[in-house]
């Protein structure tokens, strides 16, 4: 069941990448959209990674 779920969200990623470049080459409006979602997406996981790591570093710190 959970590679069946693991294959799903690769699609959608893959999915996801080939609408970035379509849409970049002048693709239909619903590519672009796509295109957006998949890059917002991309970069709340960043943000939220950046402030994890962050937190994981002030509490080896305090550590010492």
């Amino acid at each position: 069941m959970i590679i069946v779920l693991l294959l799903g969200v690769l699609v959608l990623v893959i999915g996801g990448c080939v609408c970035v470049v379509w849409a970049e080459r002048g693709g239909p409006r619903w590519a672009r959209v796509v295109a957006t979602v998949t890059l917002t997406v991309g970069e709340l996981l960043r943000s939220s990674d950046r402030k994890r790591r962050r937190g994981l570093n002030r509490r080896s710190q305090g550590d010492d």
